[in-house]
């Protein structure tokens, strides 16, 4: 039964043992209509329609009148239709912002009884326990958020999809699909970030194995023992912070399921299978999109971003291993032997202490302290575009 109609009910008997206790004249006019919660002439206007007609006279006509704003069926059932073959399994707020793309003029809210009336969507579940969120930073640039999520975005392909996000304002900074998340993809997203908005002050991460190195499986993470990408924040003075539980990445979290929702409808939706199509359509719809949506205003004024002004950020944002040089003037790396070119500072480099860089499309610098001596291409072979570190 519906809510006005039980009041409505509720109210009838309620007059009738009023009526009952005035009739037999145990209450005063006054009082009856003070019980009542009504004005003495409404009550008496209530009991003429009862002497008239009976009960039928105490029901309020306008339950039984269709509301001027009701929308027409035709329209209800168009909804309806649209839902179920072309936006099927969509969640409500997800499938009402298309909806408004392409003119829908009515409310969230009756969308979404619209859609649980005709069974199309189910109504959510009982909220859990009521959880304290941790305040947001009061301005961009103090605090990012990096994580990654394992899941089949497309039919029958498993990627990870890597997001970077402003802790003060939600903001999606970077976003991109890859094979498997590690130390490149968090190089890849930090170096479009700091080319774009800047240097941020500390950058907050899970327990993840590129991310910090942990002696002890679920316990403390060891700082004093950096990983590639520990080095490299190091070295760009960003503070690094490690979660010790997925509720103190709730953000990242609840955006992730927010993807595997909203992402997955709308790949299937354009018929996106790669992931080079994927990640274009991430850079120039979704992302935007989803930042338009999403995003809130700071509770302060102002960035904290810093902008990039280093020189090379590659050479930061690459891999670093330390290696001796033989006596043949080559070093080792990885089954390559990379030749050490000739050069008008040394004659030779042998047993001095030189560092490797490997940068994200797998090719390789030789650094004498903060000397580049050569580059190499991914099989070791010296590239022609750079001799030696004698325009340095």
């Amino acid at each position: 039964m519906k809510r006005t109609v039980l009041q409505q009910e509720i109210r009838i008997m309620h007059f009738e043992e009023t009526y009952s206790l005035w009739t037999e004249g145990r209450i005063t006019q006054e009082e009856a209509a003070r019980i009542l919660g009504v004005h003495e002439r409404s009550f008496r206007r209530h009991v003429n329609r009862y002497i008239e007609d009976g009960l039928d006279g105490l029901i309020d006509k306008r339950l039984n009148q269709a509301s001027a704003r009701k929308a027409p069926v035709d329209e209800v059932m168009a909804l309806a239709d649209r839902y179920r073959d072309r936006h099927n399994g969509w969640n409500v707020s997800h499938f009402h912002d298309w909806y408004q793309k392409d003119g829908g003029t009515r409310s969230y809210t009756w969308v979404k009884n619209t859609l649980q009336e005709k069974r199309l969507v189910k109504k959510a579940s009982k909220r859990g326990k009521h959880r304290k969120r941790r305040p947001r930073s009061p301005l961009p640039g103090m605090m990012l958020h990096q994580d990654g999520s394992t899941h089949e975005w497309v039919p029958v392909k498993t990627w990870d999809l890597i997001v970077t996000m402003d802790d003060a304002t939600n903001e999606h900074l970077s976003m991109f699909f890859v094979e498997q998340e590690g130390t490149l993809s968090s190089f890849r997203a930090m170096r479009e970030i700091i080319l774009e908005k800047g240097l941020c002050c500390t950058f907050y991460t899970d327990r993840g194995s590129h991310y910090w190195y942990t002696p002890k499986a679920g316990g403390k993470v060891d700082k004093n023992n950096p990983t590639q990408f520990g080095r490299a924040m190091h070295q760009l003075g960003i503070e690094m912070i490690a979660a010790y539980s997925p509720e103190a990445r709730g953000r990242s979290e609840r955006a992730f399921h927010t993807h595997q929702d909203r992402l997955v409808n709308e790949l299937k939706f354009h018929g996106i299978t790669t992931m080079e199509t994927a990640n274009q359509y991430l850079d120039t719809v979704y992302r935007p999109a989803f930042n338009a949506r999403f995003t809130e205003k700071s509770a302060e004024e102002g960035s904290v971003f810093v902008p990039w002004i280093g020189g090379n950020l590659d050479d930061y944002l690459s891999e670093h291993f330390e290696r001796t040089v033989g006596r043949d003037n080559c070093v080792s790396f990885e089954k390559l032997t990379l030749q050490i070119p000739s050069d008008s500072y040394r004659f030779n480099y042998i047993k001095t202490k030189v560092r490797i860089h490997r940068y994200a499309d797998r090719s390789l610098a030789l650094f004498y302290g903060p000397r580049k001596l050569a580059t190499y291409d991914r099989e070791g072979q010296i590239l022609d575009c750079i001799k030696t570190a004698e325009n340095q």
